[in-house]
């Protein structure tokens, strides 16, 4: 009994040191970003994002990475619908 409160209390322990770093499948990433799954796996691929892999091979990606990611684009594209709105004010 004692070995299984100690395992419990590991299990437990790794999940709470885990909870910031949270991992993301590429099917919860690409929901983010309205991408197919497989442009997810082309991104970390190329270098765009940063991938895990699991003991079985299996491709993770940090939440904050991917949340991070999203708030730059948002913000390039909010900067993108500036400059369009400033250049139709200005008649060019």
């Amino acid at each position: 009994m004692k070995s299984e409160n100690k395992e419990n209390q590991t299990m437990s322990a790794s999940k709470t040191a885990h909870a910031p770093n949270s991992l993301l499948t590429p099917a919860e990433v690409a929901a983010a970003f309205r991408v197919d799954p497989k442009t997810v796996t082309r991104w970390a691929k190329a270098g765009k994002l940063r991938s895990i892999r699991t003991l079985g091979g299996h491709r993770r990606y940090l939440e904050a990475e991917v949340r991070a990611m999203l708030s730059q684009i948002a913000t390039d594209d909010s900067r993108l619908w500036l400059a369009h709105e400033s250049s139709l004010s200005h008649g060019l």
